[in-house]
């Protein structure tokens, strides 16, 4: 089978976000003047290590925020968000605080998310989250098509869950690792295998 994007695919659902699979989900936490915001996002990475980096993008709008999503709007204003990181045991949160409320409804409350202060940025994060990343964007950019942006920005603040430290290193082998498929598809990753660079 072969398409071009612009012509459609004939099947029933998307192929394209299962293709690019897995991916790692950023869980975006963001301050604003409407008030406090929760949203996953797997079209999300690390970018660069130093400084550290990292980018999420957000590809749709809502109907009470003209162009784009809460979490870009939001960014927009504050210039800061927290990238948080969900093990296999927060699957239910995280899927949770992806409804789609009005601006202003704080999704840590609406799905019983315990929310804790970041200390270098104005903005609140997951508590209970395996790692969280503190961040100033450097940029949010336009990408082509509707309500398609991609936001970047600079790790001001690291918190690791302490039980996710194992001999020195960060390991959630026991909890998993939470990713997106396609669809409604996700994993928890507990099986991994080390090898060593040519």
């Amino acid at each position: 089978m072969f398409y071009r994007p612009q012509d459609g695919h004939g099947l029933p659902h998307n192929p394209l976000s299962a293709i690019v699979a897995p991916r790692p989900i950023g869980w975006i936490s963001t301050r604003g003047r409407l008030g406090d915001n929760l949203a996953p996002y797997s079209f999300f990475n690390l970018t660069a290590y130093v400084p550290p980096q990292v980018m999420f993008a957000s590809t749709s709008d809502k109907p009470d925020r003209p162009g784009t999503k809460d979490s870009v709007a939001q960014i927009a204003e504050t210039r800061v968000f927290c990238v948080n990181i969900a093990d296999g045991t927060l699957k239910e949160q995280v899927n949770a605080s992806s409804a789609a409320l009005p601006a202003g409804m704080d999704e840590f409350q609406a799905a019983g998310i315990e929310p804790a202060e970041c200390q270098t940025i104005d903005c609140p994060r997951v508590k209970g989250a395996a790692a969280a990343l503190e961040c100033r964007a450097t940029r949010i950019q336009r990408l082509a098509g509707e309500a398609n942006f991609m936001v970047l920005g600079v790790v001001t603040g690291i918190h690791l869950r302490e039980d996710c430290l194992k001999d020195g290193r960060f390991d959630l082998h026991g909890l998993g690792w939470l990713s997106r498929l396609g669809y409604r598809d996700y994993a928890i990753t507990t099986q991994t295998f080390e090898m060593e660079r040519p």
